[in-house]
């Protein structure tokens, strides 16, 4: 496994997004624990996509991804999984086996971009590129009412 590098103040926005990431499916986790109904859990899901989620990926694709080549096998990987979440997310399939394929692809998402792809990124990246993508960066408010987790 490769040891996370002390991250670059560039990234350090973007890995904490991640956190909120993380907790997003330890939320579902608690969700369905509490036997709460999964139309409930899905309204904070769909909200968490449009409202973080969503422009999390699209910050990536476009400033960070793009610091490595394209054929690179870890953009590639990364590319993929941003496909089959999104598909999740905006599919309209069985909630609870949705749910629980978000919960879990999600989190494994997020622990190969800390991982590995974030480690090559600030490895390869010119300090032109972690300045650009020090100014675009996003900020997350959860706002969110219903804490059925809690």
């Amino acid at each position: 496994m490769n040891t996370p590098l002390r991250r670059h103040p560039a990234l350090q926005p973007l890995s904490r997004e991640h956190h909120y990431g993380l907790l997003l499916s330890w939320k579902i986790r608690e969700g369905f624990k509490r036997n709460i109904a999964p139309e409930r859990i899905k309204k904070y899901v769909d909200w968490f996509w449009e409202n973080h989620l969503n422009p999390h990926f699209n910050a990536e694709e476009k400033y960070l991804f793009s610091i490595l080549p394209a054929q690179n096998e870890h953009i590639r990987k990364a590319l993929s999984e941003h496909r089959r979440l999104k598909r999740l997310f905006t599919g309209e399939s069985e909630p609870i086996r949705t749910l629980s394929l978000i919960e879990e692809e999600l989190e494994n998402h997020i622990r190969f971009e800390e991982r590995v792809l974030f480690n090559e990124i600030q490895q390869q990246a010119t300090p032109e590129q972690l300045e650009l993508l020090e100014q675009h960066q996003h900020v997350i408010a959860d706002n969110w009412n219903d804490e059925f987790w809690k």
